[in-house]
């Protein structure tokens, strides 16, 4: 029986402190090098909102409390994230106007991360079976084998979501053989 080490849960809190790692190192880096923890954050945060889109937020809809609701507000946050990663992307990441913009985004996503820790994470594992969670957990990690990758942050979620959904579709006509 897989233990709670092996779910998706714990894979997904883990990309949450990497992401705030991430910001905090973005904050005190310059030049070419913070544009390297910049596209890594892209990725990171890419993976991240896909798998939950794909497989937690469906699930958290279905089995907890006001779940539409709930699910309804974490996705319109992850749009404006995405949407604030675009706009970071066009700007020179040495201007002050990208430390502006990089800190409403850093606050956005802790509060994003803090919401699903207390509303969807939680419940999930009660009542979703340890052996789906587990199942979701090589999904992200899957997932996380596509990084890094480069260009703009639309490119970079639509290329993860696209994987994602044919990675699903592969793992749904094998369980269904």
């Amino acid at each position: 029986m897989p233990t709670t080490a092996d779910d998706v849960i714990t894979g997904l809190l883990a990309q949450h402190q990497q992401i705030k790692l991430l910001f905090a190192q973005i904050a005190t880096a310059s030049g070419d090098h913070r544009k390297q923890l910049f596209q890594e954050l892209v990725g990171v945060m890419a993976v991240h909102e896909s798998v939950e889109q794909a497989l937690i937020h469906p699930a958290a809809e279905t089995v907890i409390a006001d779940g539409a609701t709930v699910v309804g507000q974490r996705l319109a946050e992850e749009e404006e994230a995405k949407s604030a990663l675009a706009g970071l992307y066009e700007l020179d990441v040495d201007e002050a106007q990208f430390d502006v913009q990089l800190a409403e985004l850093r606050d956005a996503v802790a509060a994003h991360a803090q919401a699903e820790e207390e509303l969807e994470f939680p419940q999930l594992q009660e009542v979703v079976d340890p052996v789906e969670l587990a199942r979701m957990q090589e999904t992200l990690r899957a997932a996380q084998t596509m990084l890094p990758l480069p260009g703009p942050p639309k490119d970079v979620f639509d290329q993860v979501s696209v994987a994602l959904r044919d990675a699903m579709t592969m793992t749904d006509g094998e369980q269904r053989s």
